[in-house]
């Protein structure tokens, strides 16, 4: 716009209309007022040739009209998102941090630990993770019951299919801990209980199984390997990878597994079996072989597992809560359940991404990049692959 014109805006007509026009700012031009009822000749509702005519309290229709109104609005949406965002994640910190009340019941009591979802180091706050489960709370509130006196004893509440083989195992050794206090440990499975769920269970002192759970599944997987080089071949995309030994990128989807790596991958399997193998053997005073048969990293049902061995009693948490007070005469003890529940703002905020969010796939292309975004993910667990 020249300096010579200036914009004159008018107040709405009768039908809501604003009108604008470009007039020269001559000294006897008048009030606004006058030269907009002069813009403003052309008919109630109806914007002069030339003009931009809007209804009041709208942006326009002119050109950048609609652009500037929105512009402004996502930008204080955006502040007020991140805002929340911020102040959440402060709120979800404070709400998490009293954890250490289990450390100081001061009544005798029994404590009972929920073992819920996949055993891993990942957090269950996690803006991807679907789980339930937060390792370093379940480890400090094992901390806890080996470290206050008033506790009297254990129970596991299991309800997983297993996770990584060492975080598994670093619960493992903290029950070990705890048994070395002399006070009695009870494992009451729930749903489910397999794999890496019963080898924590295997050290208890007597487990009970609901009727309906699916308990076993003793075995180790290093889960599946993928081979797309054949994919790749059909696409013509080459690849090359550069390392220090013919070994260091095995299980590479790119690239034909060798005799050799299998061999390899097998004796990491082995190894982690037969410790397995060693700590139901242990736990439910077993021979070697025995187990074995039994750890073919088949599933069990309830009645399966108490017919050869693997559970002491078919029942519920609170027939197992009733059963460890009678046997160690600890009627008098008040029950504490120790259960991850992330109730802050921020985990709340995240629940709602996550149910915004889709996943897409746009054919082999699509697949085969996820497959090598993931790649190097191969972990070795005490999992199940069946999932209740």
């Amino acid at each position: 716009m020249s300096e010579s014109k200036k914009t004159v805006i008018s107040d709405p007509d009768e039908s809501g209309v604003r009108h604008y026009t470009f007039q020269q700012p001559e000294e006897n031009s008048g009030s606004v007022q006058e030269a907009a009822a002069a813009a403003g000749s052309g008919g109630a509702g109806v914007p002069p040739a030339g003009t931009y005519g809007g209804y009041a309290g709208g942006g326009g229709n002119g050109p950048g009209g609609r652009k500037k109104s929105l512009k402004k609005p996502l930008i204080i949406f955006g502040c007020i998102l991140l805002a929340v965002i911020l102040l959440a994640a402060a709120c979800s910190k404070m709400e998490r941090s009293p954890d250490s009340q289990y450390a100081k019941i001061s009544d005798d009591h029994i404590s009972i630990l929920h073992i819920n979802g996949t055993i891993s180091s990942e957090s269950g706050d996690s803006l991807y993770s679907e789980n339930s489960y937060n390792h370093q709370w379940v480890l400090n509130r094992l901390d806890d019951a080996i470290d206050n006196p008033h506790n009297k004893g254990l129970i596991l509440f299991v309800n997983t299919p297993g996770g990584g083989v060492y975080e598994t195992d670093e619960i493992y050794l903290k029950l070990k801990k705890y048994k070395e206090t002399g006070r009695p440990v009870y494992s009451a499975m729930g749903s489910m209980a397999a794999s890496g769920g019963y080898y924590l269970s295997a050290p208890a002192d007597k487990i009970i199984a609901n009727r309906n759970c699916w308990t076993g599944s003793i075995g180790v997987t290093i889960g599946t390997l993928f081979d797309v080089s054949g994919l790749l071949d059909k696409y013509g995309i080459k690849t090359v990878t550069i390392t220090s030994g013919k070994n260091k990128a095995m299980g590479s989807s790119v690239d034909p597994m060798t005799k050799e790596q299998r061999e390899i991958f097998q004796s990491l399997v082995d190894e982690a079996y037969e410790q397995f193998v060693g700590i139901v053997a242990e736990g439910r005073h077993m021979d070697m072989n025995r187990v074995k048969k039994l750890a073919d990293g088949r599933i069990y049902t309830a009645k399966q597992a108490l017919g050869n061995g693997l559970i002491d009693q078919i029942g519920t948490l609170d027939e197992a809560v009733a059963d460890m007070k009678s046997a160690y005469d600890l009627q008098d003890c008040e029950i504490y359940n120790m259960k991850y529940e992330n109730t802050g703002l921020f985990s709340q905020l995240l629940g709602q991404l996550k149910g915004l969010r889709k996943d897409s796939a746009a054919g082999d292309v699509a697949a085969l990049l996820k497959i090598m975004n993931d790649q190097g993910k191969v972990p070795i667990s005490y999992m199940s692959e069946i999932r209740k």
